[in-house]
């Protein structure tokens, strides 16, 4: 399926919508995660895709959006690397922060197409690449953002072992969490905790505590 297809698919299944806990920004969302998944998959004609996260905005994510627009300092100027950055909102975020530049990675092309309309709603411009960027360093980033990654082991063991080595190489790495199962009990540095209104389409709960945690290495 083409860019154009994927668009178009993308505004006909969402609509804009401001984040709760970022209400200055505006996102392609979606009101319920099943039907989209099985728009997706008759769209495609397949079965077993991945679920369509890039059409909500999670807690962990909504988080670091919201620590970095109110601390616009950790991002000017710099470099920044919104990893599995789902619809782009951290990646927003920096944007309207400051950042010099905003690098949005993915392994999912419906993901990279939802960044692109997301970031032109919010009139940022913000890089999007469809790759699996873990593992691999990144000298020509100084911060890497992240949100809600630590819901899967293997996932969580893999990605964090990568972050803490970036911040080795010099990077500052904040993540969000709203309490997730393999969330690492060491190595991490609270910033702040948000209160984030959530949907029961997506969580267990109507509201999840989210926190922002620094990354050490």
């Amino acid at each position: 399926m083409s860019d154009i297809d994927r668009a178009a698919f993308i505004r006909a299944n969402t609509a804009p919508e401001a984040p709760a806990l970022v209400p200055e920004l505006t996102l392609l969302t979606a009101s319920e995660i099943t039907p989209l998944w099985q728009a997706t998959e008759a769209t495609l004609a397949a079965k077993d895709l991945p679920p369509p996260f890039w059409a909500f905005p999670w807690a962990g994510g909504q988080a670091v959006a919201r620590h970095v627009l109110d601390h616009p300092e950790l991002v000017r100027g710099a470099r920044v690397l919104d990893f599995a950055a789902g619809s782009g909102l951290i990646a927003i975020a920096a944007a309207k922060a400051g950042a010099a530049s905003v690098l949005a990675v993915e392994i999912d092309a419906y993901a990279i197409t939802a960044i692109g309309l997301n970031a032109g709603l919010n009139g940022v411009s913000v890089t999007a690449v469809e790759r699996d960027v873990v593992d691999q360093p990144q000298p020509d980033i100084d911060v890497v953002l992240v949100g809600d990654v630590c819901y899967e082991r293997p996932m969580a063991e893999r990605v964090m072992a990568w972050l803490r080595g970036l911040v080795g190489a010099g990077a500052l790495v904040l993540m969000g969490d709203p309490g997730r199962t393999y969330l690492p009990k060491q190595g991490l540095t609270p910033l702040a905790t948000y209160r984030v209104p959530t949907t029961l389409e997506l969580e267990d709960r109507t509201h999840r505590d989210s926190v922002v945690w620094r990354v050490e290495a």
